[in-house]
């Protein structure tokens, strides 16, 4: 049955309940919004479905807390937070809304889940919790700073924030499964230049596009520069090692550095050369010709250096 409600706990909100609510306002447009602690409310029913209030879990009455004694856990022991849950049981439906191709979404939703819906889940039942200079800027926390303030006197405070609050957090989860699936999309050109370039340095791509996991996953580890046409020119740039860091396979001329048009095609050599940033992991050119022909002197740098 097609749910009339779509119940969560009234008060202040977080990131869970938030999320949650945005997987289950697409899914079911005509279903009303109710926040409310009120036992009728929260007691299953066949019009409705209840997340992160009511102290059960069960996906056959549709409801989804995690707050109570022997709350649903990972395969792997991590929690769920209701996001969590919610992601488990209408994740799939969610993103085919989005016209995935039907091969991707098991992909997609393990990606989500694991980038986007994980640290929700973690953060939510104080698993971890944000640190460092970066806190402040973590999902959860920009979230909650859309709540209203402490000593806001209006009644109906807390509603209001929710509703704009979702309107921001649909953004996020939309972006998060758009993104994913664009990376699938962007693997099979990846992978597609690869076969081309053989046993080349450098890799061309016929625009710009996700190409570092693809490269890994090929195995491609004789890569070490990319190049791709922008709007009006070609961008050349390096390939990190890792995901989580900035160390490239191969850095850009140190000459290079900082310079841009006139002076960079002197330092170069390369007629049509615009720009190098001072951190030598992308630079720019007028032409494909040009772009190419930087990324040529840059790999005969980068392999003379390690021969060195």
């Amino acid at each position: 049955m097609t749910p009339a409600f779509l119940v969560t706990h009234s008060g202040g909100f977080h990131a869970d309940e938030l999320l949650s609510s945005v997987i289950l306002t697409r899914l079911f447009p005509n279903a009303e919004i109710v926040r409310s602690r009120a036992p009728e409310w929260i007691t299953p029913a066949p019009d409705r479905i209840i997340y992160d209030v009511g102290g059960a879990y069960d996906a056959d009455l549709r409801i989804f807390d995690h707050h109570q004694r022997g709350a649903p856990l990972r395969d792997d022991g991590q929690p769920y937070s209701s996001f969590g849950l919610v992601w488990k049981h209408f994740g799939r439906d969610y993103i085919a809304s989005f016209n995935v191709p039907a091969e991707h979404i098991e992909s997609v939703h393990a990606s989500v889940d694991g980038n986007l819906v994980l640290p929700i889940d973690l953060v939510d039942n104080g698993a971890i919790s944000p640190s460092g200079p970066l806190a402040s800027l973590s999902l959860s926390s920009l979230l909650e700073t859309l709540k209203p303030d402490f000593d806001d006197r209006d009644g109906d405070a807390d509603n209001q924030a929710f509703q704009k609050a979702l309107v921001v957090a649909r953004s996020f989860v939309e972006a998060g499964v758009t993104r994913s699936a664009a990376k699938l999309r962007a693997e099979a050109l990846v992978t597609k230049a690869i076969e081309a370039t053989g046993p080349g340095r450098v890799l061309e791509l016929p625009m710009g596009m996700p190409f570092r996991a693809a490269i890994v996953k090929a195995g491609a580890d004789h890569l070490l520069f990319v190049v791709h046409p922008r709007d009006k020119d070609w961008c050349l740039t390096g390939i990190r090692r890792s995901e989580d860091g900035f160390e490239l396979r191969a850095d850009l001329p140190a000459a290079w550095a900082g310079l841009t048009n006139y002076d960079l095609e002197v330092a170069s050599g390369v007629e049509g050369a615009t720009f190098c940033h001072n951190g030598r992991f992308i630079a720019a050119a007028k032409t494909r010709d040009a772009a190419l022909a930087m990324a040529e002197i840059a790999v005969a740098e980068a392999l003379g250096s390690r021969a060195a």
